[in-house]
């Protein structure tokens, strides 16, 4: 097991910081959509089954923390409208993101879920951890410092 702190970690914890910067499960869902490149409002709702309500809420959160940015675009004979982009912030959010993927493939509730495919070669993608010399870490290699 990985050593402990005995110190609280109050508003220190970078874990704390990004779950106050994602929120909810809904808010993953939409980071999730991001990474695939869904860009509209309604691909959003459709896309993760959540309400209009909702996706409105957390789009608005996600935006204010900074992990996805409005951009504008106008279909033919339609008045503008605002997508949403991967800000870097989102960008450098994601192997969180597919980390939980991967997690969630491996014990999931035993149906075959979803895998990540590098596009470049066709190989599976998996989200290691690592320290700054590239060794792989284990959870019980951890310091909290």
């Amino acid at each position: 097991m990985a050593r402990q702190s005995r110190r609280s970690p109050g508003d220190r914890c970078p874990i704390d910081r990004a779950m106050q910067a994602i929120g909810t499960r809904s808010a993953i869902l939409l980071m999730r959509e991001a990474l695939y490149d869904t860009f509209r409002f309604d691909d959003f709702v459709v896309r993760t089954g959540l309400t209009e309500a909702v996706v409105a809420s957390r789009l608005r959160h996600l935006v204010d923390a900074g992990l996805l940015e409005r951009q504008s675009y106008r279909d033919p004979g339609q008045r503008t409208r605002h997508g949403y982009v991967l800000t870097e912030s989102g960008r450098d959010l994601m192997p969180a993101v597919l980390a939980l993927g991967q997690w969630g493939a491996k014990y999931a509730d035993g149906t075959r879920a979803r895998t990540f495919e590098h596009a470049g070669c066709g190989g599976a993608v998996h989200v290691v951890v690592e320290c700054a010399e590239h060794h792989q870490v284990g959870v019980d290699e951890v310091i909290v410092s």
